[in-house]
């Protein structure tokens, strides 16, 4: 689904925003982490970085491995006895690394138990083994040569994997990092209390002691200040794609006025669409005034060919979203733009769908007022293919009512400048339905043309063009246009509204005389969109969309 929205030009207003209902569900935009579902990312996250910790750690004793084995059949240095038993426990930690990497596949059980038993053979083993190859160095080194090698500069290479791969709360962190901290010390007071030699050189040196404690304290505390931040950030890019009970994917869509999100419903595990409004772009009264009117504009309107609201409400946080219909297929912009004007069986039988929708609205007293290629949409719905929806009531407006004085002011424009009719673009008279059939017109046009009436560069001079130029036809641009089809055309784009159609089911009765009518069928839909494998599917439920903290939303699409 691939949405415009067109900037629109709203009055300025120094009165305040009219305040959401008590009825109006007050949710949270961010969960905690213990959510069951950041928990089951948590566990997808866990076994993908426990795998990659576990390569790294296996490539890292794997070379080792080949030093070791180096040095004990032909080396000279301080594993000059040849122990074969640190060699074969090399040999086995190597396997058992390699066994535990293989049951992290993609496919395996990834149950938290299992898991936390793979952190610890990824981790605990090499640990234990580090343990002991160090004391053993340690004691030959202090025997041949009167030194004692360092153990720190192992525990830091380890404590930073631990910290870097993963995920964690910092608490949990402390504790396992902390023991790998204290572990080379605790083996110089074991090195110191077992062995002679040992003893001595420690006694002697205290300040090597102390450099080596000072140094893993201060590695230990940096590491677990990093898994804090990481998982803070990890909660973050997790919460922010969290509105109440409706899990955001990827934005839609960006203007002016919102966001739109794909989402699904955590329950239903439905796609739908949710349009917000952030608290940072909410400081001006007459956005948040005109994204609340079309909220109850569009939740009033219940026909087939108008978008269909589900939920509304403002969050703690001052974020305000709708949730709507997810419309898999493309715009009436985008039609044209990719694939060239329409034929007029096929405009016939989209228009028809938007006077249909029209005239639910001006039924119940509204006018639309931005009405445009970009918010008319061909969509795939309930097994049928181009079904027409009219989208964006956010300049809908009662007709001959003040209850949205607030929010224009005598002589303000408002709406998209190519598609809006005289009287909006001369602001002297106050639109009325009739405003709307011009528009409509526009949009005929545009969908047999390819091109607006006025497409002059500066909006000025199309805002002109409306109120005083005559209009091209269509059939100039595109000679095969039926004249009956663009005599109706004409007709609502004429200059005073009098001379228009007075009611959009009366131009809905003269399109259903042209001799193009009835000529595009559903089959004919389904072949074209077929043909040209453009229809955007569902997307797959939140499985298919977990985040992670490598990924966050995207794929804007303006």
């Amino acid at each position: 689904m691939n949405r415009h929205f067109d900037e629109t030009v709203v009055a300025p207003s120094n009165s305040g925003v009219q305040k959401t209902s008590s009825s109006a569900p007050h949710i949270a935009l961010v969960e905690g982490s213990s959510s069951p579902h950041f928990s089951r990312v948590t566990q997808s996250l866990l076994r993908l970085r426990l795998r990659v910790a576990t390569a790294v750690m296996f490539g890292i004793f794997a070379v080792f491995f080949a030093w070791h084995a180096y040095e004990h059949f032909w080396g000279n240095n301080l594993v000059a006895d040849k122990s074969p038993v640190l060699l074969y426990m090399h040999a086995a930690l190597l396997l058992l690394l390699a066994s535990t990497g293989y049951l992290l596949c993609p496919k395996c059980d990834v149950r938290r138990g299992l898991l936390r038993s793979q952190e610890i053979v990824t981790f605990g083993l090499p640990a234990l083994f580090l343990l002991m190859t160090q004391y053993h160095s340690m004691q030959m080194c202090a025997r041949d040569h009167g030194v004692l090698l360092s153990p720190s500069s192992g525990w830091i290479l380890l404590i930073f994997i631990y910290a870097l791969f993963i995920p964690n709360t910092w608490h949990r962190a402390a504790v396992v990092i902390g023991a790998m901290v204290i572990a080379p010390l605790a083996l110089l007071g074991y090195a110191w209390a077992t062995n002679q030699m040992c003893y001595t050189i420690i006694y002697d040196n205290p300040e090597q002691l102390a450099e080596i404690g000072l140094k893993m304290v201060i590695c230990g505390a940096v590491a677990v200040f990093g898994v804090y931040t990481i998982n803070v950030l990890r909660t973050e890019a997790f919460q922010a794609q969290q509105l109440g009970q409706y899990r955001l994917s990827r934005s839609l869509g960006t203007g002016g006025m919102g966001e739109v999100y794909l989402a699904h419903h955590y329950l239903m595990k439905r796609p739908c669409a949710i349009k917000i409004i952030r608290p940072e772009k909410a400081g001006d009264s007459n956005v948040l005034a005109r994204f609340e009117r079309e909220v109850h504009a569009s939740s009033k309107l219940s026909h087939w060919n108008n978008i269909d609201i589900y939920d509304y409400g403002r969050t703690e946080d001052g974020t305000f979203y709708y949730v709507m219909e997810y419309l898999p297929g493309l715009n009436v912009s985008d039609l044209v733009s990719r694939f060239g004007p329409m034929p007029p069986g096929r405009v016939i039988h989209l228009l028809r769908q938007v006077c249909e929708a029209l005239n639910e609205a001006h039924s119940q007293g509204m006018i639309h007022r931005d009405i445009k290629p970009a918010n008319v949409f061909a969509a795939k719905r309930g097994g049928f293919y181009d079904v027409g929806k009219l989208l964006d009531f956010g300049l809908a407006k009662p007709i001959a009512s003040n209850e949205d004085s607030n929010l224009t002011q005598e002589g303000m424009i408002t709406g998209s400048p190519l598609f809006m009719s005289p009287e909006q673009a001369s602001g002297e008279s106050e639109p009325d339905a009739r405003s709307d059939i011009y528009s409509v017109g526009i949009l005929a046009y545009f969908m047999l043309t390819g091109h607006a009436p006025f497409e002059y560069d500066r909006p000025i001079k199309v805002i002109i063009a409306h109120a005083h130029e005559s209009v091209v036809p269509p059939s100039e641009h595109v000679a095969s246009i039926p004249h009956d089809l663009e005599a109706i055309v004409l007709r609502c784009l004429a200059k005073d509204p009098d001379d228009r159609y007075q009611s959009i089911l009366e131009m809905a009765e003269a399109l259903d005389k042209c001799a193009s009518s009835g000529t595009w069928l559903q089959s004919d839909a389904v072949q074209w969109w077929t043909a040209n494998e453009t229809i955007a599917e569902c997307p797959q439920p939140e499985e298919e969309l977990q985040p992670t903290d490598e990924t966050r939303i995207a794929e804007i699409r303006g």
